[in-house]
């Protein structure tokens, strides 16, 4: 997963027309160390539909900040610039809960973007 290192680079990110989910984390976070060994995994799984970025609220604060990022670990979708939809709570996250959020991102996405013969 693509760690981004400033709101520049999230900022630049954030804008592809393709669909992009930003995971937000910190290393002193348990939880978010529990989604550590199979997220690999999951962000191998959805390569081809979606890219996943890192986002560190630690070293990319004022991010965390402008997102609105209350609990980590949040995920939230984004495509040319804009919110699609996020999975923010306080409580630990499943990979299934995970890979459901993604599979919502990506029905939201496709409502945006495809036209009606290649959607899935």
């Amino acid at each position: 997963m693509k760690q981004v290192a400033s709101a520049g680079e999230f900022n630049v990110s954030i804008q592809s027309s393709n669909l992009v989910v930003a995971v937000f984390k910190a290393d002193w976070c348990g939880d978010c160390k529990f989604i550590d060994p199979f997220m690999p995994e999951v962000e191998e799984k959805y390569a081809d539909r979606l890219t996943l970025i890192e986002v560190d609220v630690d070293k990319v604060g004022e991010v965390s900040q402008e997102q609105n990022i209350l609990g980590i670990p949040s995920f939230v979708a984004y495509t040319d610039g804009r919110e699609l939809v996020r999975f923010v709570n306080k409580l630990r996250k499943s990979r299934e809960e995970i890979e459901d959020f993604l599979n919502k991102a990506l029905a939201v996405y496709h409502t945006l973007h495809d036209t009606p013969e290649r959607k899935e």
